[in-house]
């Protein structure tokens, strides 16, 4: 069953990286989301920058501690609260539900100027809790937003934005929050501008589409704590989503440690001024905001979750770089912003933008991926014990700060710590699925060894089972078919290619199936058919080499029989396809010198050619054979 419930009909085909900018079931909730996280942090910082210098005028308790009571108040509703959140999301129309929290919004923030302009620190401290519990049933309604309004080829691009949305509008909500502040007539100037962003926000979502509950029967269960571990017992039903949200999770680990300790970290150990503070976190936030914005291209507007493992080796190498490249000795005097570019800090500079950049590839795919592996039905639940897991790293991320700083190590040895720690959370994740580690190697053959070009993609059905007949010719020709399809594949390859080194982990990963021949093996013949009809009623696109052999000549083999036998047990369509430009590479069986081969197929142009659905009725070896050598002259570059 297709995740996208309404605003379907009619569809345009999204043409370019800023499409869903121009439409309406996108643009109105983008624009929401963005003012919320931008009012969020005006608010925020408002506020801590208010409790740290202006605080002895309203109140006599140690400024310390009020901004740390702030910070584990705004936290605290997504403990409390999530569970509850995301029940009710499931339950109602989100527009309609988005919209009663963006109203919320407007009469807290409301409450909040006044607080702002008379100077109560405590009243805009329980305010502060009150805007994390509008914000933690405002997360799971974005998150389950964006699959029933965009298609599976969509979901990239429209988490893209919303990183990178989410990330601009916290670096512009903290400074203009400080900035503000930092008036004569700062308090009143804050009080207004939350006013107005909370109405703008509430304005634009008045324009956000119908988006039906998937669940409206759901008895929202009030126990919080029973809830909460209900809802953690139901994620870790699915291996993938669990572990893609602890990914995400720890995502915000890093992303927290980072953003917080930047200030201090710029003024102890690089001697740089409060524009050489704001100047990193832009250039941080922009790295995400690239990073995110590149998924889609870099994935084909697929999700490619082989960026993920891309993301967190970048993490890896750049967080470690960037304790070497940090001063060896610190300035005598502050550098302002043009003392700081000019006293030789862009290794450091450009650490931190890459940093960024690899955590935007790393977060946008692993949210598509839960979106596209969830439940529909329980969708927002999902996103709610994401926020309750992504709070709970985001506490043990100050902990192991407060720890590390509090031994005598720096900030710079702290960066390191994690940077490591990332190398070995990754590690961990890649071993428990291996997918994510199998499609990196995809990735990277397809994108670094040969430029590949495709023709047709779109005859592929988005779901539902169907068979795929292609020309063999190579030894990583299941690797690129993989790559190059939206939806995973399962292969049939004969078991001696199956069984061959390193590519076996692949195969092994992508759950292929392992064939021999009548006189090889005729038991493993017969379970390899078994196993294909199996995945055809789970409704699997099942990929199979009809010639049954690696062409030795480059000529096409004659297509075998097998194709016929599985429909004959289960009728589906059968769509042919056509590998062109891989003979004569290093991975061919051409008789030639091999570094030849491979000096040769290093981006080489490949392509994949998709033919028309053929009819199970209609098929036969002969045929199929003929549509697949039509395919093959078929040039997919025009």
């Amino acid at each position: 069953m297709s995740n996208n419930v309404s605003g379907n009909v009619n569809r345009k085909k999204s043409s370019g990286q800023f499409e869903l900018l121009t439409q309406k079931r996108f643009l109105p909730f983008f624009i929401t989301q963005f003012f919320g996280a931008f009012n969020d942090n005006v608010f925020k910082n408002a506020l801590i920058i208010m409790i740290a210098f202006q605080g002895v005028q309203f109140v006599e308790t140690s400024p310390d501690l009020l901004i740390n009571i702030s910070a584990a108040l705004f936290i605290l509703p997504f403990f409390l609260f999530s569970a509850t959140a995301g029940q009710w999301i499931d339950k109602y129309e989100k527009s309609k539900s988005i919209r009663a929290i963006k109203l919320l919004e407007v009469v807290i923030m409301s409450i909040a100027a006044f607080a702002f302009v008379k100077g109560y620190i405590i009243l805009l401290i329980a305010l502060l809790f009150l805007m994390g519990a509008q914000s933690t049933f405002f997360g799971p309604a974005k998150y389950s937003y964006i699959p029933q309004h965009l298609k599976t080829d969509e979901l990239i691009e429209g988490n893209a934005w919303v990183q990178m949305g989410t990330f601009v509008a916290i670096l512009i909500g903290t400074i203009i929050g400080g900035v503000m502040i930092a008036q004569e007539q700062g308090r009143l100037y804050v009080a207004i501008a939350i006013v107005v962003f909370a109405i703008a926000g509430y304005i634009s979502s008045r324009s956000i589409p119908v988006t039906p509950s998937l669940n409206k029967d759901l008895k929202i269960n009030w126990n919080v704590f029973s809830e909460t571990y209900r809802n953690f017992k139901f994620l870790k039903s699915n291996r993938i989503v669990f572990l893609s949200i602890l990914g995400v999770s720890w995502f915000w680990f890093l992303g927290a440690t980072y953003l917080v300790q930047l200030p201090n970290y710029t003024k102890t150990a690089l001697g740089g001024n409060e524009q050489v503070v704001t100047l990193l976190l832009t250039l941080f936030t922009a790295g995400i905001g690239t990073g995110s914005l590149l998924c889609n291209w870099l994935s084909g507007k697929k999700i490619e979750i082989g960026l993920v493992p891309f993301g967190s080796i970048g993490l890896t190498l750049f967080g470690i770089d960037l304790y070497f490249s940090q001063p060896d000795v610190v300035p005598a005097s502050v550098l302002g912003l043009q003392a700081f570019l000019d006293n030789g800090n862009w290794r450091l500079i450009i650490d931190i933008i890459m940093l960024g950049f690899f955590g935007g590839l790393y977060i946008v795919p692993l949210m598509a991926l839960v979106q596209q592996r969830s439940d529909p039905e329980h969708m927002s639940r999902v996103i709610a014990g994401n926020n309750i897991i992504n709070s709970l790293l985001m506490v043990l991320s100050a902990v192991i700060a407060i720890v590390v700083l509090s031994l005598g190590y720096s900030i710079a040895q702290l960066f390191l710590l994690v940077a490591i720690l990332n190398a070995l959370v990754a590690i961990y994740i890649y071993s428990l699925v291996p997918e994510f580690f199998m499609r990196f190697m995809v990735w990277i053959l397809i994108h670094s060894i040969y430029r590949v070009s495709t023709k047709g993609l779109d005859k592929i059905p988005q779901e539902g089972p169907a068979v795929l007949v292609c020309n063999h010719v190579s030894f990583v020709d299941a690797m690129i078919i993989a790559g190059c399809v939206r939806r995973p594949v399962r292969f049939v390859m004969y078991y001696k290619i199956y069984n061959l080194p390193i590519l076996n982990f692949v195969f092994r990963t992508a759950k292929a199936i392992s064939i021999a021949g009548k006189y090889e093996n005729e038991a493993l013949l017969n379970k390899a058919f078994d196993d294909i009809d199996e995945a055809l009623a789970d409704g699997d696109l099942v990929c199979i080499f009809p010639e049954g052999k690696i062409t030795a000549d480059g000529d096409m083999n004659t297509f075998r029989d097998g194709v016929e036998r599985i429909l004959q047990r289960r009728a589906v369509p059968v769509i042919p396809m056509a590998l062109q430009g891989l003979w004569g590479s290093a991975f061919s069986r051409q008789k030639s010198n091999i570094f030849y081969r491979l000096f040769k197929g290093f981006k080489s142009s490949i392509g994949l050619a998709v033919g028309d659905l053929v009819e199970p009725q209609q098929v036969s070896a002969k045929m199929l054979q003929d549509k697949v050598l039509l395919l093959c002259e078929d040039d997919v570059h025009k």
